[in-house]
């Protein structure tokens, strides 16, 4: 499903500062099904890898393919293929001043999905993540850990074959932290690839996943599941 062939990012001088190479040189695949976390020290890359996946940066080497369709080549069909793709960014995202159902059916005004049918799957992703009886609320009503779960519902409301999270887990108590582990998983037991970015590999053992470690923007290691 995501393949990365000797990919590098390299960000460019800013500000007064040099630039940087954010990944080099690194080659892997993560099949259909998988449930993969990406981790390592601060700043060695993991956000950046997801990013790439998701079409959102493009590498400055190597090629990164999703369902066999090269990112940096398929610009005219990435908003397509983002239609397949749910995401989790680690800064929430969200908008204050809509509800939490408007937050959520965004992602279908955009695409144009008929409005009854959108409804149906706003509430259907709100009941997965415990938050559908707090529909016609404001998100800065809700706890972190809610607002967490507000953006995994926004990222599966369009049910996307692959879910990438960028540290989904930071910042939240244990009880919050596993309540997020466990809906990821969910998704991971009905056929979803996740892929998450995360330096907290103690919340996400339960799942067993395959971990990807990075370093200096190099892959280090890799444990299979």
């Amino acid at each position: 499903m995501i393949e990365l062939d000797r990919v590098g990012k390299r960000y460019p001088a800013s500000q007064g500062s040099g630039g940087h190479d954010a990944l080099k040189s690194v080659t892997l695949s993560i099949g259909t099904g998988e449930f993969a976390v990406v981790t390592g020290h601060s700043g060695a890359g993991k956000s950046t890898l997801l990013k790439l996946i998701a079409g959102i940066e493009i590498p400055t080497a190597g090629t990164v393919r999703v369902d066999g369709q090269e990112l940096a080549r398929s610009r005219r069909a990435l908003p397509f293929m983002r239609r397949r793709i749910g995401l989790i960014f680690q800064d929430h995202k969200l908008l204050y001043d809509r509800t939490v159902f408007d937050n959520v059916q965004l992602p279908l005004d955009i695409t144009g999905f008929p409005p009854r049918e959108a409804a149906k799957r706003v509430r259907a992703a709100l009941d997965k993540v415990g938050l559908l009886s707090r529909e016609r609320e404001r998100p800065v009503t809700l706890s972190g850990g809610e607002q967490q779960r507000l953006c995994i519902a926004r990222a599966i409301v369009h049910r996307p074959s692959l879910l990438l999270a960028d540290e989904p887990t930071a910042n939240l108590d244990i009880d919050y932290a596993q309540d997020i582990v466990d809906i990821l998983r969910s998704f991971h037991q009905v056929g979803v690839t996740v892929v998450v970015s995360t330096h907290d590999l103690v919340s996400l053992r339960a799942a067993r996943p395959r971990v990807i470690a990075l370093a200096q923007g190099m892959l280090a290691s890799e444990t299979p599941p």
